[in-house]
């Protein structure tokens, strides 16, 4: 399955990152949710994943507390939304938007 960040040996900091967000399908969840709160709907619909692949990324970001799922009970709707450690990649995505603007 996927390798906790506590687990992993790496003394690299971005070895870490790398190995948490080196497929786009994290990082690009990780970019709409910085817009806020989604429903899978609305982020499969963003993503070029499978629905299978989506779950799987949604479920390692859930695990290594990136990304909260909050189901609503009134209405049956599922939210996924950014916790604080993942909120923190503002920079790391706006860096990466501004490279990819000015040299791509």
């Amino acid at each position: 399955m996927w390798i906790s960040m506590k687990s992993r040996s790496s003394t690299c900091p971005i070895g870490e990152v790398v190995a948490l967000f080196g497929d786009s399908c994290s990082l690009l969840i990780v970019r709409d949710l910085l817009e806020g709160p989604k429903r899978f709907s609305d982020l499969e619909k963003s993503l070029t994943a499978s629905t299978r692949t989506l779950a799987k990324k949604l479920k390692q970001l859930e695990h290594e507390k990136i990304v909260m799922r909050k189901a609503n009970k009134e209405s049956a709707c599922v939210q996924y939304r950014l916790t604080a450690k993942g909120a923190a990649f503002q920079d790391v995505v706006d860096a990466m938007r501004s490279y990819g603007k000015k040299y791509l």
